[in-house]
């Protein structure tokens, strides 16, 4: 086992931390109160390399671990989780499935722009009456000569107006149940695709999050990732790796709690002494510390698993699980640590308890994720070998790919 940061992991956390502290944080609270998202950060990131950071150079990424993934997505969530929310969808969600499921032509067209941040990506599986239970929805492709008719709506997609690119989920068969569900690479530009943002959220007010709809889109054939019926294992393996980026994000927001609980703890004196110096105060920070810690490590196990080349969807859950858990009590603890202070925006805990609610809920509720693992632990729950795994780490060159 080895804990310690590669020198290029140490220069990409800085480098993600400065980014933050310069173009993200001086101006957060404004655009969370106004709910603005802003794509010239998208554009920013792109050009630091942020985008397809664990994406092969092979197709237009920096070619790091994915490790270094998780990095980046905790200091971006140190900094708001919407960013951090943005470079999930488009790296974890989207990115990271069209490298372990796409054909080579599907990865040059829509893979490489991707990860040079030239194009956008998104993810849409969920719908008004279909979240955790992912064999309830109703979105349907139709075969018709060479093209799928899809119709139907997603509800929830980050990006949402944003994104060029969907990762799109139909059923194709519904009489197979989740075996019958395909999935489809959409782009913004096909006629009878349309979108609309949803506002007043409780939180990560400053993301761009909404509704797609499929009114007779016409997706070509060879825009099927994978083959029909594949789409619910699809899906399913694009959450491991989106979970794992939200868990790393998780990380960022209890780091963002304690720093700010510190700073308060020292500028803050009530009884004659600073408020870090009262034991219950310091049991709060304890929390936060050790909350860190062992989601870092939880995290950086699943991670370490993808580079091997190993599925992790056990490891993976138990991080996403914890880690949000963990979050959401150090952003509750840390507007408790600036009493009336906290319950207003002149500090950004209260931004903090807002932002660390949804993470708990998406991409399997802390309850689906209580029951997985309880259900590895009984043996009732295995996770079979899929058809197309992650590349592992370092990557392979191939010499007869365009970079």
């Amino acid at each position: 086992m080895n804990f310690d940061y590669s020198e290029e992991q140490v220069m990409l956390r800085s480098t993600v931390r400065n980014f933050v502290d310069k173009e993200i944080m001086p101006y957060i609270g404004e655009w969370d109160s106004k709910g603005l998202f802003q794509p010239h950060i998208m554009k920013r990131l792109a050009e630091l390399g942020l985008m397809g950071v664990c994406i092969p150079e092979s197709y237009g990424g920096s070619g790091m671990d994915y490790n270094s993934l998780a990095i980046v997505c905790e200091e971006l969530e140190r900094g708001d989780t919407a960013y951090r929310t943005a470079v999930s969808v488009h790296t974890g969600l989207n990115s990271l499935t069209l490298l372990q499921w796409g054909t080579e032509e599907q990865k040059h067209k829509y893979l490489t722009p991707q990860a040079k941040g030239i194009k956008v990506g998104a993810f849409g599986l969920t719908e008004p009456g279909a979240g955790s239970d992912v064999a309830a929805i109703s979105t349907t492709a139709v075969k018709d000569g060479d093209h799928y008719i899809l119709n139907g709506q997603k509800t929830w997609i980050s990006l949402c107006d944003i994104a060029d690119h969907f990762l799109v989920f139909a059923y194709t068969d519904k009489s197979k149940k989740h075996h019958g569900i395909s999935a489809f690479i959409v782009e913004r530009t096909m006629p009878g695709f349309s979108s609309k943002a949803i506002k007043n959220k409780l939180g990560i007010r400053a993301g761009n999050t909404g509704e797609i709809f499929f009114d007779q889109v016409k997706v070509p054939k060879e825009n099927l990732l994978g083959k029909e019926g594949e789409g619910f294992k699809i899906a399913m393996s694009a959450l491991d790796n989106g979970r794992f980026t939200v868990a790393a994000g998780a990380c960022g927001l209890i780091m963002a709690s304690l720093e700010a609980s510190v700073k308060y703890c020292h500028e803050r004196k009530t009884f004659g002494k600073e408020i870090g110096k009262h034991q219950l105060v310091q049991q709060m920070i304890a929390n936060m510390e050790a909350g860190l810690q062992m989601s870092r490590l939880l995290v950086f196990r699943a991670g370490e698993l993808k580079n091997k080349g190993v599925r992790n969807t056990r490891e993976t859950s138990l991080a996403k699980w914890q880690a949000c858990d963990f979050a959401n009590k150090a952003a509750d603890d840390a507007v408790q640590i600036h009493g009336a202070y906290g319950y207003s925006d002149e500090y950004p805990v209260a931004r903090y308890l807002r932002n660390s609610k949804a993470p708990v809920i998406y991409e399997g509720t802390r309850e689906i994720h209580t029951i997985m693992q309880a259900e590895y632990v009984l043996g009732y729950r295995t996770d079979k070998p899929l058809n197309e795994m992650l590349p592992s780490w370092p990557f392979q060159v191939d010499s007869n790919l365009p970079v």
